[in-house]
């Protein structure tokens, strides 16, 4: 199967134009967005020959087909999105408070993870650093390395100072 008959059979399997409001693509998946997710055959897209799977991410469906591969594909897909916007501009709907909050999720929900751990090794730094602590097993603060207080530092610095001048930016 050639790259336009991938195209045209994802194009038919999701729906056509009425099903579709708008595509795009990254460096891996072609994203399109989709009016009613009941219309998706998702099993048949997920079986056809370079498909290597696929998800719904709010109303946005996703088939992933690997970098290359994925420009090829949107590039004979586009053509066939007659009516709906291929620019990857989704048509003009009213963004809901649930929807909003789903966005807001999804931006920051990957980060938590990061946030706890850094903020668990502070924590455990400043225990380690104590002299109250320190003295249960006979050691002061200059028995610490420096080398370990300066990496600990910087593991513990990076995430936090990249939240702060990101801040920055956005201000700007």
């Amino acid at each position: 199967m050639n790259d336009k008959e991938l195209a045209k059979k994802i194009y038919d399997l999701v729906g056509g134009s009425e099903n579709i409001d708008s595509a795009m693509n990254c460096a891996t998946r072609l994203r399109v967005m989709v009016r009613d997710k009941s219309k998706v055959k998702i099993k048949e897209i997920e079986n056809l020959p370079k498909v290597k799977g696929s998800f719904f991410n709010a109303d946005q469906y996703q088939i992933i087909l690997g970098t290359g591969l994925v420009d090829k594909v949107y590039d004979e897909f586009a053509p066939l999105l007659k009516g709906s916007s291929s620019s990857g501009e989704p048509t003009k709907k009213k963004f809901s408070f649930k929807q909003s909050i789903r966005v807001f999720g999804d931006v920051f929900v990957p980060i938590i993870p990061v946030l706890v751990a850094t903020g668990l090794f502070i924590g455990l730094r400043g225990l380690l650093t104590q002299n109250a602590v320190l003295g249960l097993f006979g050691l002061t603060t200059q028995d610490v390395p420096t080398q370990l207080l300066k990496f600990t530092q910087i593991l513990t610095g990076t995430a936090f100072s990249f939240f702060a001048r990101l801040s920055l930016l956005v201000n700007i």
